[in-house]
């Protein structure tokens, strides 16, 4: 079984760049059945539903090796900062090129 380490990107409530934590989670092992009565979407594999938290990626690799899991690293994506020249201020600037017009 090949579990997956990896950094989880801030949901859409959140500012700033990444959270900090590092995430090992297990691989879906059996397919999902829709319930007939109910209708839900359901699974017996309950390892699924597991995701350990840890402070580094250190210690996610060190756990899978502990327990004899083979691990991938999904290396989280950089992206370039968004940052005007002059940003929010400048709606209120005395010096502006062009008059507020809304």
């Amino acid at each position: 079984m090949r579990v997956r380490i990896y950094q989880p990107s801030r949901n859409a409530m959140q500012s700033g760049s990444r959270s900090r934590g590092w995430v090992l989670e297990f691989p879906q092992a059996d397919p999902r059945e829709i319930d007939p009565l109910m209708g839900w979407t359901s699974s017996d594999d309950t390892q699924s539903q597991v995701r350990l938290r840890f402070q580094t990626r250190k210690q996610a690799e060190d756990y899978a090796r502990d327990k004899g899991l083979d691990y991938v690293v999904h290396e989280p994506q950089k992206r370039a900062p968004n940052i005007r020249p002059r940003g929010y201020g400048e709606n209120f600037a005395t010096d502006r090129r062009a008059p507020w017009t809304h």
